[in-house]
């Protein structure tokens, strides 16, 4: 196909100097395209000035080397939606580029889509928006939707939010936001099935990437599945791949591989609280080089962030009634993983006194603190002081092998484990402390 087949954005009246707004230009784009029962837009090189872009079915957003959307950063361009923000139904302004309820829709290219979000970090840090900002690009019930190859940066909120789809790929994207822009996430699948992310670059000011399936306050639960993140690399963000704490719907059949993970606050991290409910499970970690993260691993069912989090029944360590609204995490699976330079813990997996994280293993891994390093929480839970240079600590467990561990530089024991029940460890070791201290600690640990 040549550029004659395309629908040029230039014809619809679009001026490419980045002051002119292109909004209309862009609408009778997608209007014609969707008259010929879709097709390519197709924007040249230069700087286009924006509001949302709303594709329909059949519809690929191509941009060439050297094209730049850059995107208004006044509300009156992104009309209000019904749509989900951080796991509940609510009103949002329509994302800078979005589609809905529509099928084989694609963004690609190697041009830039450029948020602009600055105006938008700062409506939100002042709590003076009405409607939730925009995010870069979200895809509500569509099928087979792709993003590849493009450079996304300052995206207003989530970069990339795919909502109840199936069929999601998102492969050799670039996404650069600013450390401290307020939870601007790389890549957020809620509630969707069968996505494949590969080959992409995300440094970013919250999650690189968030798998999620909505909270307690829907009406309806619809679970994640299928999802497969392989040869990524993570940069600066608050946790390499995150799975919650928006689960209520239910993660399982999920696999992150030969990725790496340099900075970010935590590695893997799991992550939800009572009241929730649904389940994480049947996860597989392989195959990851980690440096300079607080804590490489981490599942934590006291999870205190977000509505509802500072309740008294969140951080209540007593067991509780097992019901619909117990979460449960179990079949996770982690091996060939390298961590170095880790400041707070070596790993973390606190389980509800009433539903223990369940049939773990952590098979082939190295593990480095990082001497002298400041204190730190591993993850966010009540009741529970920073720490520095800690080994693995398991409390609320079932079921855990430990297999070819190696822990450097810790401070105090390796491993230590708190109300666990068959913890087995083969072929694990200690190097380079400090103070003579056990390899392991277990309190209340039966076979």
């Amino acid at each position: 196909m040549n550029q004659t087949d395309f629908i040029n954005i230039l014809d619809f009246g679009a001026v490419p100097d980045g002051r002119t707004l292109c909004t209309d230009a862009f609408s009778a784009a997608v209007a014609a395209c969707e008259k010929k029962g879709g097709g390519t837009i197709f924007v040249p090189a230069g700087n286009f000035l924006t509001g949302a872009i709303r594709l329909e079915s059949n519809m690929t957003l191509l941009l060439e080397a050297g094209a730049r959307l850059l995107f208004s950063d006044h509300p009156d361009g992104y009309p209000v939606v019904n749509s989900k923000w951080e796991g509940v139904s609510r009103k949002v302004h329509m994302p800078c580029v979005y589609a809905e309820n529509a099928e084989n829709v694609a963004v690609a290219g190697r041009g830039v889509l450029d948020g602009q979000g600055e105006a938008w970090w700062k409506l939100a840090r002042s709590k003076t928006l009405d409607y939730p900002r925009p995010k870069l690009i979200s895809f509500h019930r569509c099928r087979n939707v792709q993003v590849r190859d493009l450079m996304l940066v300052n995206s207003p909120g989530w970069t990339i939010n795919p909502i109840e789809c199936d069929g999601v790929t998102v492969t050799g994207v670039t996404i650069r936001n600013p450390a401290d822009s307020p939870n601007t996430d790389g890549i957020d699948p809620d509630s969707c099935q069968n996505v494949h992310i590969s080959n992409c670059h995300i440094d970013v000011g919250d999650d690189c990437i968030a798998v999620k399936s909505g909270t307690e306050a829907l009406p309806q639960r619809i679970e994640t599945r299928n999802v497969t993140i392989t040869n990524c690399t993570m940069v600066h963000g608050h946790g390499g791949v995150v799975l919650g704490s928006e689960m209520s719907g239910g993660i399982r059949n999920v696999v992150v591989s030969n990725c790496v993970f340099e900075k970010t606050d935590r590695g893997i991290r799991i992550k939800s609280r009572r009241g929730r409910g649904g389940a994480v499970e049947d996860i597989r970690v392989q195959n990851l080089v980690m440096d300079g993260v607080l804590c490489p691993f981490i599942c934590n069912l006291y999870y205190y962030c977000g509505p509802g989090g500072k309740e008294q029944s969140v951080r209540d360590k007593k067991p509780h009634p097992v019901t619909e609204a117990t979460p449960v995490f179990r079949r996770i699976h982690f091996s060939n993983i390298t961590a170095r330079n880790v400041r707070a813990a070596a790993g973390f997996f606190y389980g509800l006194a009433e539903m223990p994280v369940e049939d773990v293993t952590l098979d082939n891994i190295s593990v480095a603190m990082q001497e002298g390093a400041q204190p730190g929480m591993p993850d966010m839970l009540a009741d529970f002081d920073p720490v520095s240079q800690m080994g693995f600590f398991c409390c609320n467990v079932k079921d855990f092998v430990f297999r070819n561990v190696t822990v450097s530089h810790p401070v105090g024991p390796a491993f230590s484990a708190e109300n666990g029940e068959n913890i087995q460890f083969s072929g694990c070791r200690v190097r380079e402390q400090k103070e003579p201290a056990p390899l392991k600690k277990l309190v209340n640990v039966t076979d």
